[in-house]
């Protein structure tokens, strides 16, 4: 699939984005937040962790997002006993005796890995390895996993009993950090009025696989202003705390601040949510807009700023 000119595909891309927004909402009841942040993260070709307590309908957006998407979808439910090859695939004998690889859950152009804390570090590692790379290693054999390829990873915020909590570094791989939160009285209202009724939507295929590669391509080539980007990288290392040089509150409050990935993410997010918005080019409106999303799990506040009830959005939108 090929548009005549970027122009076009762009505009083509803010079409297919407000039909997904309308397919997804005839089964998902408000979040539109939410699903903007998981669309960006798609189309930016970035992976999205989502945290939320229980009971918010995790599952049931990024199911709804597949189908909408014309992808194939697999759920994985993280648990302690989980191994890498659960997830990856194994070699297996078969009747003639030769080694044949029995693809894992991986293998699908979206993967909803629950509770991702919920699982030992070999096969967090596992997971992130493929994020990163994009295939999978099975006794020195690299198989490629489907393109587009997209993890949206959850986790429990409240449950901290038997979990493996995400090292930063590895928290790094994911572009988008997506709060969810609990809906508003109007909203559980319909929530339980449909769910609790016989009404029964069918989300229809509006975007292809084709199309959502196209897409990542086009927004690569999405024209950045200098002032734009220079704004992005000045935020991310307006971050990180330096005796010589940092903002004093950082150099107070951080213990780590967020590393070039957040400047790259940035300015991807940043087109992105121009081109969504009928923009051919973003502005500084349009990287704040996702800062959040972005640093929320790059900056490592330290004791002093828990002792003074400091949260990283509030800081964030200090920053800002």
């Amino acid at each position: 699939m090929h548009f005549k000119s970027d122009v076009e595909g762009i505009d083509q891309m803010a079409r297919s984005y407000q039909a997904l927004r309308s397919e997804i909402g005839k089964i998902i009841v408000g979040q539109d937040e939410v699903i903007k942040a998981a669309l960006i993260s798609l189309f930016s070709n970035g992976h999205s962790l989502l945290v939320g307590v229980p009971g918010l309908a995790k599952t049931l957006l990024i199911n709804t997002i597949a189908q909408a998407l014309d992808l194939s979808f697999k759920r994985i439910q993280f648990t302690p006993d989980l191994m890498p090859s659960d997830i990856t695939g194994s070699e297996v004998l078969d009747e003639d005796r030769h080694f044949k690889f029995n693809r894992g859950p991986l293998f699908a152009n979206i993967v909803l890995a629950d509770e991702i804390n919920r699982t030992p570090p070999k096969t967090q590692s596992a997971l992130l390895e493929a994020m990163q790379e994009r295939s999978v290693t099975v006794s020195g054999v690299k198989h490629m996993l489907p393109d587009p390829f997209f993890v949206l990873a959850t986790q429990n915020p409240i449950e901290q009993e038997g979990t493996y909590p995400l090292p930063e570094a590895q928290l790094d791989r994911f572009m988008f950090n997506i709060l969810l939160d609990y809906p508003g009285y109007e909203e559980e209202v319909r929530i339980v009025r449909q769910t609790t009724s016989d009404y029964a939507a069918e989300v229809h295929n509006v975007v292809t696989a084709t199309e959502i590669s196209e897409y990542q391509r086009l927004v690569k080539k999405v024209p950045v202003a200098d002032n734009v980007l220079e704004y992005a990288v000045s935020l991310v290392s307006r971050t990180r705390p330096d005796p010589k040089t940092g903002l004093p509150e950082v150099n107070q409050y951080v213990s780590w601040g967020a590393g070039p990935r957040a400047s790259q993410y940035l300015v991807l997010g940043a087109k992105c949510h121009a081109v969504l918005n009928g923009k051919y080019s973003p502005d500084i409106e349009d990287v704040q807009a996702i800062a959040g999303l972005v640093l929320r799990h790059r900056i490592v506040l330290n004791y002093k700023a828990e002792a003074d009830g400091l949260k990283v959005d509030a800081f964030i939108s200090r920053l800002l």
